[in-house]
């Protein structure tokens, strides 16, 4: 029997890294296993204060009913206190953050609750492919801006005019923040994230104001996704410092890189209350609350001093070292300026691409690199290398690389 999936379904592939991750699991079979520099999946541990939390409290008999769909007021309050602190943004814990299974959920939960069939969301090329994906399975159209090197990976907002008016032309549509129920085809979201993965550019307050002015001008609801924030980065920002930001940003954050806390899948909706109130709509038919003791070990993570986010970027500044060298040896140009937990790096000539770049590595040194082709046309031309590995890891890979390479020459 052969049952047809459903038409959302047209054009979503599987995710690039659940594929490879299962080329790489056949390939070592085969005796030689494949060093892994392309997931950006925290090695290290959260803080042992954490674990110690989550074992406590999973150990009590009353912890482990059906939660809130709005979360623990113990998290909740926790994470506003960690806006506060580290960004200067005043947050009511009771009506303008949400906890998510996960940022990554989070980012379906705002394209179904705002997205009409045929509405258009704009997406960053190069940036982060669930964005296009979910937009897709939420039946809303991709709109692309390219972000440049040249411009230092900002949008280019002249550009995005352009786009706009050319849509609400086209569509003759009107635009009505957040749930109009007119028929499709405005421009209602705006997909946005920096520090930028993959490229590793910071944003600026001038950034985020022009974002936010943007996005009142043409109605457009700018969602923010914010994890890697704390990574080789001393000055964490959020762009709900900026004046104004609430009528019109929706923040996503997570505990999975700055707390190494990834297979946790904990994360934050942060906004204005009428916002988080309107993606709960959706979210409280889709889940149920976390499971306490881990909400409460969040919590535990969202209060650490500078001393561990001091300690996790020794490890990251320690390895990018290592990475450069890789980089180095293969011929890549790149910036040193770059924060988070990748490099992003320009392949040399004599290759079509990154992927070929990366093929070449997997099948002459069993070392996995990134191409960065995923991440959309605008990163055909490059590789990322996640730091997510330890020192030994890293001189393995640039070992085996230098071996492959005088074997072939």
């Amino acid at each position: 029997m052969q049952i047809a999936v459903a038409n959302r379904l047209n054009g979503i592939g599987e995710y690039y890294f659940s594929q490879k991750l299962k080329q790489i699991e056949e390939l070592n079979k085969t005796g030689n296993p494949v060093l892994n520099l392309g997931i950006g999946s925290p090695d290290l541990p959260p803080h042992p204060d954490v674990i110690r939390v989550l074992q406590e409290e999973a150990a009590k008999p009353n912890t482990h009913a059906y939660q809130s769909y709005i979360g623990s007021p113990v998290l909740r309050k926790a994470a506003a206190d960690w806006y506060a602190t580290w960004y200067g943004v005043t947050l009511d814990p009771a009506k303008e953050v949400l906890p998510l299974i996960g940022s990554k959920e989070g980012i379906m939960h705002i394209c179904m609750t705002y997205l009409n069939e045929g509405d258009y969301a704009l997406i960053p090329n190069p940036g982060y492919p669930t964005y296009r994906s979910v937009v897709q399975l939420a039946g809303g159209k991709c709109l692309e801006y390219e972000l440049k090197a040249e411009n230092n990976y900002f949008p280019d907002f002249e550009a995005l005019e352009q786009q706009v008016q050319a849509i609400n032309k086209q569509q003759g549509a009107s635009n009505s923040l957040p749930t109009g129920e007119g028929r499709g085809g405005a421009v209602k979201l705006m997909w946005v994230n920096y520090p930028h993965m993959p490229t590793g550019t910071l944003g600026t307050p001038e950034l985020f104001a022009q974002l936010i002015a943007f996005g009142k001008k043409h109605n457009i609801l700018i969602c923010h996704d914010n994890p890697y924030s704390f990574i080789l980065n001393d000055q964490p920002a959020s762009m709900l410092a900026i004046e104004g930001a609430k009528d019109v940003v929706l923040e996503l954050n997570s505990l999975s890189k700055s707390q190494n806390m990834a297979g946790w899948r904990v994360g934050f909706l942060m906004g204005a209350a009428d916002r988080i109130n309107e993606v709960l709509r959706f979210k409280s038919n889709m889940d149920s609350g976390m499971f306490l003791p881990l909400q409460l070990a969040a919590a535990k993570a969202l209060s650490l001093d500078a001393s561990w986010y001091d300690s996790v970027n020794q490890h990251y500044r320690e390895r990018r070292v290592k990475a450069f060298e890789l980089l180095d040896l293969l011929g890549c140009t790149y910036s040193k300026e770059q924060v988070g937990m990748f490099l992003w790096a320009q392949i040399p000539e004599g290759y079509a691409d990154g992927f070929a770049l990366s093929d070449e590595v997997l099948e002459g040194a069993r070392v996995f690199i990134t191409p960065g082709g995923i991440f959309g046309s605008a990163g055909n031309g490059f590789i990322r290398v996640s730091l997510c590995s330890p020192i030994d890891k890293l001189d393995a890979a640039i070992q085996r690389i230098k071996e492959s390479r005088s074997v072939a020459v």
